[in-house]
């Protein structure tokens, strides 16, 4: 399976109210999405973070490059300063730390 970490530090703590509005349109598109598997979502104050699990990579690309999280990305400069993501293929789902352990050490940062 092929995961991808992705942590989200907003620009302003009330950014959380539209995060969080964009993270449940993302969530109803997963569920429709070929290849989905599986996923979380964790964060306090500014920092936010998603685990999501896909059958392939061209899955995860194929939801990246669409719909409800297309345009959250388009909105993430106004709502995040620094935006890192780690995609890998696995066999297993790992755990937060597991996770954010991954996402410090090989994930590609945007800072806007």
């Amino acid at each position: 399976m092929i995961v991808t970490v992705t942590s989200l530090k907003l620009r302003k703590l009330w950014n959380f109210f539209r995060l969080s509005f964009h993270g449940m349109q993302v969530m109803k598109q997963t569920k429709t999405q070929k290849g989905f598997i599986k996923m979380k979502n964790t964060g306090f104050g500014f920092m936010h973070y998603t685990l999501s699990a896909w059958e392939t990579m061209e899955d995860v690309k194929n939801f990246a490059k669409s719909g409800s999280h297309l345009q959250a990305m388009k909105e993430s400069a106004a709502i995040a300063v620094q935006i890192a993501t780690y995609t890998y293929e696995t066999d297993k789902m790992p755990d937060w730390k597991e996770a954010k352990e991954l996402l410090m050490q090989h994930g590609k940062v945007l800072n806007f």
